[in-house]
């Protein structure tokens, strides 16, 4: 079997004296892996780098083989990262979000948001709403779209940490410390301030764990609480 395919390297660890196994997003076809012989050396350094885009051409016998890769760089971010501390925190955490997808499950959209960010300045505001993507993207996404009390669509300003629902300002009042609030640019309305850039990491920080982190019994990436607080100063 054999496919190629664009693709944003994840990953990229160890396997033998001389060869890796490379990770990468790939359009159409999602989170894979492969086994890149001759990974370790000079010529393929500079190529086999987390955060850069490649050309894949992906061979195995059986489809559900590991498979090969051959490799072809496309687009070199690596040392433009590794040049700005937080473009590269970034990047590693951006890594580390796509690593949680299912593998050979599309999420293109996922997938293209990551790059455009990997290719912006830094955004905290982009960012949280990728991690709100991303919760939406492995089934817990949240309902922000009308009051869980009331059904009213209109003044949300809070969101319930147990169920992920949005909560009006009518039914939160009585219960304002036990609820996260809302920022409103999540629902599309007004420009983020650093507070609100904050809220909602602390929203979608939450529901990560208790969801995924967690559940999955691995500790949340530690270059993202440095990174959130780079971007709340």
């Amino acid at each position: 079997m054999e496919w190629t395919g664009e693709g944003l390297l994840i990953g990229v660890r160890r396997h033998g004296e001389t060869s890796v196994i490379a990770e990468a997003m790939v359009l159409g076809r999602g989170r894979y892996l492969g086994l890149v012989r001759g990974g370790r050396s000079r010529q393929q350094a500079a190529t086999l780098q987390p955060g850069n885009s490649v050309q894949l051409t992906w061979r195995a016998r059986l489809e559900d083989h590991l498979g090969t890769f051959a490799i072809e760089l496309l687009q070199p971010r690596a040392a433009e990262l590794i040049a700005d501390r937080a473009r590269l925190y970034m990047s590693q955490l951006l890594t580390e979000h796509l690593r949680l997808l299912p593998e050979r499950d599309p999420h293109d959209r996922l997938l293209m948001e990551a790059v455009r960010l990997l290719d912006g300045p830094v955004s905290g505001e982009k960012l949280a709403r990728f991690e709100m993507r991303l919760l939406e993207e492995l089934g817990f996404g949240l309902d922000l779209e009308s009051c869980a009390v009331t059904g009213n669509t209109e003044e949300l300003t809070h969101v319930s940490p147990r169920t992920g629902r949005a909560v009006c300002r009518e039914a939160a009042d009585p219960y304002l410390d036990r609820l996260f609030r809302l920022p409103a640019f999540l629902r599309g309305e007004g420009t983020a301030t650093p507070q609100d850039v904050a809220d909602a990491f602390a929203i979608s920080g939450h529901f990560l764990d208790m969801h995924v982190w967690h559940p999955r019994q691995i500790e949340p990436p530690a270059v993202r609480g440095v990174l959130v607080e780079m971007l709340g100063r």
